[in-house]
């Protein structure tokens, strides 16, 4: 569980408290024991998390690349960018073709590559992005994360294992404000 240090005091709740491990989000069991086994067989395929915001999406991946990586390992094999920021065209040609294209000297195996919000990807760049995840499916693997699944083209949801993130109950919501506030206080 994120748990806040002296240094973190300015930082928005969310990131201030967000799940550090699989075993620290509170929701989607199921969704997560999957993800786990494919990560545990040594076979990742590209993902696809859809759903509405703050349902544990991001926190899940991240905590994904946590257990794959090591903190040395992990600049250097996880790229994180957000596609609302950087939607367009010249992104996947330059920031993830570049980084997809290089091999790592710290680790075997596949480098990881989040898309947050790539719900806000122009089509140019999905139809770009697919090209890309076809020529290096080999040695990267890509999560994408949106709300909308509908706003991803037909031929990026098919080369993805999809997962829907439904809305938190409020009774495992609440322990977990609950300790918000404790720690705050």
């Amino acid at each position: 569980m994120g748990v806040p240090d002296k240094k973190n005091v300015n930082l928005p709740w969310v990131e201030k408290y967000r799940p550090e491990t699989l075993q620290d989000l509170i929701s989607h069991e199921d969704i997560i024991s999957t993800i786990e086994r494919f990560i545990d067989t040594d076979h990742l395929p590209h993902l696809l998390l859809y759903g509405p915001p703050g349902t544990g999406k991001t926190s899940t991946i991240l905590a994904c690349a946590r257990k794959l990586y090591t903190p040395k390992e992990f600049n250097s094999m996880v790229l994180e960018l957000n596609a609302s920021d950087d939607r367009g065209i010249g992104v996947v040609r330059e920031r993830i073709l570049n980084f997809a294209s290089t091999r790592t000297i710290f680790k075997s195996g596949f480098k990881l590559v989040i898309l947050d919000e790539a719900d806000a990807m122009t089509n140019d760049a999905q139809n770009a992005l697919r090209r890309v995840i076809e020529k290096f499916t080999e040695n990267v693997r890509f999560c994408l994360i949106c709300n909308y699944l509908s706003k991803i083209i037909p031929a990026i949801q098919s080369r993805c294992t999809r997962f829907r993130f439904g809305p938190l109950a409020s009774e495992q919501i609440l322990p977990r404000l609950n300790y918000v506030i404790e720690q705050e206080q």
